[in-house]
C-alpha cells in the first residue's frame, strides 16, 4: 500500500509541475495567433480597403482633382495645376526657382535645405536681386522670385511677382502692359475659403491665357 501510495504521490507530483507550463504554452500561442490574425485584418481595411474606398469616392466626388488636375489641350495633356514646370523664353511667366532635381522634377522634391547662417543662401539671393533689379530698375523685387519653396514645385507665385514680370513679357509679345496686366488680374486667385493662404496666380494657367489672347 505504502508502495503504491507513493508511486501515486509522484506521479502526483510531476502533473502539478506540468500543468502550469503547459497553460503557459497556450497563451503564448493564442496570444501570437490573436496577433497575426488582428494583423493581417488591420492590414486588408486600412491598407487596402480604406485606400480604395477614399480613391473610388474621390474619382466619383472630386474626378478632376483626383486625377492630378490635369491640364489637357487639344486631346494632349500639357501639365499639372499642382506642379510647376520651367520656362525659358521671355514670352512666359517664370515660376519660383526650384532646387527639385534640375528643376520641377517631382521625382525629386525638395528645397536647397541652406539655413540662413549659411553664407551661399544670401549670396545667391543677392546675385538673383542685383540681376532682377537691372531688367526691372526701380522696382522692388518680390521675395519669391529670389527664393525656393520647400517642395520646389510650388505651381504658383504671388501678384506681385507676376506684375514684376509684365513689361518683359509684354515687349516679348508685342502686347501693351496694360493689357499683360490686366490678363494677371483675371488669374489671381484669393485665400482658400477666405482666409486660409495668400491671393496666388498659378503660372501654367497665365501663361495659357497668355497664349490664347495672342490668338
Amino acid at each position: 500500500m505504502n508502495t503504491f501510495a507513493s508511486i501515486d504521490e509522484e506521479l502526483g507530483t510531476r502533473e502539478g509541475h506540468h500543468a502550469p507550463h503547459e497553460h503557459e504554452t497556450l497563451v503564448k500561442h493564442s496570444l501570437w495567433g490573436t496577433s497575426i490574425r488582428f494583423t493581417i485584418v488591420t492590414a486588408v481595411i486600412f491598407g487596402l480597403g480604406y485606400p480604395l474606398l477614399m480613391t473610388g469616392l474621390a474619382k466619383v466626388l472630386f474626378p478632376r482633382q483626383a486625377n492630378g488636375s490635369l491640364i489637357v489641350r487639344n486631346g494632349q495633356v500639357i501639365g499639372s495645376e499642382l506642379i510647376a514646370q520651367s520656362f525659358t523664353t521671355d514670352k512666359y511667366f517664370h515660376p519660383r526657382p526650384s532646387a527639385a532635381g534640375n528643376g520641377y522634377d517631382a521625382t525629386s522634391s525638395g528645397g536647397t535645405n541652406l539655413a540662413q547662417s549659411n553664407a551661399k543662401l544670401p549670396q545667391r539671393m543677392q546675385a538673383d536681386i542685383d540681376k532682377l533689379a537691372a531688367e526691372n530698375p526701380g522696382k522692388p523685387v518680390p521675395i519669391d522670385m529670389v527664393t525656393y519653396s520647400a517642395s520646389g514645385l510650388d505651381p504658383d507665385i504671388t501678384p506681385d511677382n507676376a506684375y514684376f514680370q509684365a513689361p518683359h513679357i509684354a515687349k516679348a509679345r508685342g502686347l501693351t502692359e496694360a493689357a499683360v496686366r490686366s490678363l494677371i488680374d483675371q488669374q489671381i486667385k484669393g485665400r482658400t475659403l477666405g482666409f486660409i493662404g495668400e491671393p496666388r496666380v498659378n503660372v501654367l494657367d497665365l501663361n495659357l491665357a497668355l497664349d490664347d489672347a495672342g490668338k
